[in-house]
């Protein structure tokens, strides 16, 4: 069960709730308001009559707006590191290496609720903790993708880590104009034709070998 929909379930008012649930529900009503109406818009007032919650019942496990918002970019910075590593943990085929981690960034903006606009289209990134953790998640990625390059092709961890930083970033821009123009183009054909223009120049270097020369290309 997602957050929003704990949300959804334990919205009535006076319902009482484990700490954990009531915390999770609390976010849950936090993503909404903060997705539909950006942070500077978003008041406390909101978040807690969404949650069906008392503002008192809201700042005991809140202190602060702030505190609620970097609680949620946490939470979501975590869901996508993880669903990168493990796309990259899914195959040792290298061409589907690239299309599950491509898949990985079109389901993440695809998820329901809009978290993915807490990251990538923040409206606080002149906050630095906002700041620092949209950095972290963004370098994290691209470190386990980078990681994967470098087993791979032999490339040094400077330049393999160039290479990742491109592959996360083409496939984080291109997989929200995908999902703001409303694209005809299914997202199984979207990620395949990405995967396509990637692999065409990921696939130019050449595999590494156990001896370290050179092996051909990468699958």
């Amino acid at each position: 069960m997602t957050a929003i929909e704990q949300t959804e379930a334990a919205r009535p008012r006076g319902t009482r709730l484990p700490r954990r649930a009531r915390r999770n529900q609390l976010l849950g009503a936090a993503q909404e308001v903060f997705v539909a109406q950006g942070y500077h818009a978003a008041a406390m007032d909101d978040i807690a009559e969404r949650a069906g919650v008392s503002k008192p019942v809201l700042y005991q496990h809140f202190p602060g707006k702030l505190d609620l918002y970097l609680a949620l970019l946490d939470q979501h910075c975590e869901n996508l590191l993880q669903a990168v590593r493990g796309a990259l943990e899914s195959t040792t085929d290298n061409k589907l290496r690239v299309a599950a981690t491509m898949d990985a960034y079109f389901a993440y903006v695809e998820e329901e609720g809009g978290a993915f606009r807490l990251v990538f289209e923040s409206d606080l990134t002149n906050e630095p903790a906002v700041r620092e953790r949209v950095d972290r998640v963004s370098l994290q990625c691209a470190e386990a993708i980078s990681d994967v390059i470098a087993e791979d092709t032999g490339l040094s961890q400077d330049e393999s880590m160039l290479l990742a930083v491109g592959l996360g970033g083409v496939s984080q821009v291109v997989a929200r104009y995908w999902l703001s123009s409303e694209s005809p183009v299914a997202r199984d054909k979207a990620v395949g034709l990405l995967t396509s223009l990637a692999w065409r120049g990921i696939a130019g270097f050449p595999l590494h070998g156990a001896d370290g020369a050179a092996a051909g290309p990468a699958a």
